[in-house]
């Protein structure tokens, strides 16, 4: 029986902040490229950032990025979870590496002032 490729998947550490750069590219404290695929499951907001490098045209103003569903901006806060710029908060459901690709999911939790 013939062995296929094996991957061993890796726990990265997670960014400490991933900020808006153009339309669908997020840079993190290392320049380093993430780029979402946003899933809306029921009443449920799921983004899937996978680290990608890609070449970055000029940065572009909240202003100019009109309508978006996700945040500008998404800081590390302890217990597994983002804060983003308009205060939600994004729990990390994973974060992997394999193959040296990045794939870290995150989704919206309820607001408390909503429940």
């Amino acid at each position: 029986m013939a062995e296929g490729p094996f991957f061993r998947a890796q726990t990265p550490l997670h960014p400490d902040h991933l900020w808006i750069w153009e339309k669908a590219v997020y840079v993190d404290e290392n320049r380093r490229t993430w780029l979402p695929i946003t899933i809306e499951i029921e009443s449920s907001l799921q983004v899937l950032l996978r680290q990608e490098d890609v070449p970055l045209g000029d940065p572009v103003c909240p202003s100019q990025l009109g309508p978006y569903l996700l945040p500008v901006m998404w800081q590390l806060y302890p217990g597994r979870r983002y804060r983003a710029s308009d205060s939600s908060f994004w729990r990390i459901v994973y974060h992997i590496e394999i193959g040296g690709t990045e794939d870290m999911l995150l989704e919206q939790l309820p607001d408390p002032e909503d429940e």
